[in-house]
């Protein structure tokens, strides 16, 4: 396993980590790697400092290695809670979600607040006709 500082071009910087550097540039070439925060594709290596352990035995104390799960900003801490509270508070229903707000909208669902997928021209077409639809800003697919 490798771990990476990543950098992208919105300035965000996260870690991830990879079986090997192969696996980081067939990732990489493959639009695979995006940012942990914002979900962009365009990301690079950033610099960062050697890991060199003084003794065989030597371990690295847990303090050493921050948490990946653990927000590292204030904005993504932020992030994080919008994210709990609209995923509490919403019914995910998946890829149907442009079919279900048509639905609401016209008054054939209950009103209620979902969540889910639409493709671009779904969104598109839902705007233009009246209907209220927000990107989220994370991206429920796992690519990292």
């Amino acid at each position: 396993m490798i771990r990476y500082a990543l950098r992208c071009t919105n300035d965000h910087r996260f870690e991830s980590w990879f079986g090997s550097s192969a696996d980081f540039d067939r990732l990489h070439a493959s639009g695979l790697v995006s940012c942990a925060i914002c979900g962009t594709s365009e990301v690079e290596k950033d610099l960062m400092a050697p890991r060199v352990r003084t003794a065989p035995s030597a371990q690295p104390a847990a303090e050493e290695a921050p948490s990946l799960r653990a927000p590292a900003s204030p904005a993504e801490q932020a992030l994080t809670e919008l994210r709990r509270k609209i995923e509490a508070e919403s019914e995910d229903v998946g890829r149907d979600f442009a079919r279900e707000a048509r639905r609401i909208h016209e008054g054939e669902a209950p009103r209620r607040a979902i969540i889910g997928e639409a493709r671009p021209a779904e969104a598109k077409a839902l705007i233009e006709d009246g209907i209220s639809v927000a990107p989220l800003p994370w991206s429920r697919t796992k690519t990292n």
